[in-house]
């Protein structure tokens, strides 16, 4: 197994990255990480990509470890892939969760892991993230409540931007350079602890894109606040959504049906139901708004466009079904 030499084996950490056609991103990337001092291994999991990922990896890094998938996995399928290996070897003490599209600013991974090491009572750590313009980017979150379901990236959300349900998920009463507990965070970049993992699971295959990360800090965390921690003093650089922009019909789908198995095993079947009535609810009065402007002549191949993602939105609601945890 490809390891690299680290000054400290108690602050290891084994990376593990999901590309899916991220090629340049995922080169920059891994540029960045492999200078890290205790970065001990790095895997990546390609998912499937037709843009010479895998190649570039074997041809350019070959003390990556790189799993070529022929497949798409989903973010969380992909995810199990690759720390499956990490779990395999347990000699390290900390598992990295990093994008393909993030830029690790020199000593984030050690500081992460450094803060770790010395606060036995947090189950893991994310950075200050920056957008590519280098402005901030809200990483923080608190648990979602029925109200964050309803109103946070939903038409609800465009129709009500300033609602007290959003700011309080996004914990904007917090300082952004502050050391702060949330209950969890983006996983853009995410240091937690190896034997955590272990006794909790992987992340739940049920989700193709969108929720997992929350879902599984829930469970690393056992839904205790404070057991996360948003360490400003590391900084990664994330340019949002490269994979999943490609594809922006499917993305939505996958949201609303990440949100609703959120909420189903969070929240139960009866919340999940009356988030269901209230999503179709919103999307076919956005579906009904298109076929208007359609049929007054505005934009027409623009609204044709929406009203084919919008019918596959509601759809997948309508259809939309639990499917069995997958965490091991």
């Amino acid at each position: 197994m490809t390891t690299q030499p680290v000054r400290d084996a108690a602050l290891a950490v084994d990376v593990v990255i999901v590309s899916w056609n991220t090629r340049d991103l995922l080169r920059d990337c891994l540029r960045q990480l492999l200078a890290e001092d205790v970065v001990r291994r790095v895997v990546v999991v390609d998912n499937g990509s037709h843009d010479g990922s895998a190649t570039m990896v074997a041809a350019e890094f070959p003390e990556v470890v790189c799993i070529a998938e022929r497949t798409n996995h989903g973010f969380a399928g992909g995810n199990n892939i690759g720390l499956r290996v990490v779990l395999a070897d347990q000699t390290a003490p900390y598992i990295c969760s990093l994008n393909p599209d993030t830029r690790v600013q020199r000593g984030a991974i050690q500081r992460m892991v450094t803060y770790l090491a010395g606060h036995p009572e947090v189950v893991g750590v994310g950075p200050l993230l920056r957008y590519g313009d280098g402005s901030w980017q809200s990483s923080r979150r608190r648990f979602p409540t029925l109200g964050t379901y309803l109103a946070e990236s939903t038409p609800l959300a465009q129709w009500w931007p300033r609602n007290r349900w959003i700011a309080h998920y996004h914990m904007a009463d917090a300082p952004q350079d502050a050391i702060t507990a949330a209950d969890w965070l983006v996983g853009a970049a995410l240091v937690v602890r190896s034997a955590r993992v272990r006794a909790v699971g992987l992340f739940d295959a049920g989700f193709a894109l969108y929720s997992e990360e929350l879902e599984w800090q829930r469970r690393l965390t056992d839904g205790q606040a404070g057991r996360m921690v948003y360490l400003p003093g590391a900084v990664i650089e994330h340019y949002e959504g490269q994979s999943s922009s490609q594809i922006p019909t499917q993305r939505l789908v996958w949201f609303v049906g990440s949100r609703l198995r959120d909420a189903q095993l969070a929240l139960g079947s009866w919340m999940r139901m009356l988030i269901q009535v209230a999503y179709l609810a919103m999307y076919g009065v956005e579906w009904l708004s298109e076929a208007f402007k359609w049929l007054i002549g505005h934009r027409r191949a623009l609204r044709a466009d929406r009203l084919r993602t919008y019918t596959a939105v509601v759809k997948a609601v309508i259809q939309w079904r639990m499917a069995p945890v997958q965490i091991w």
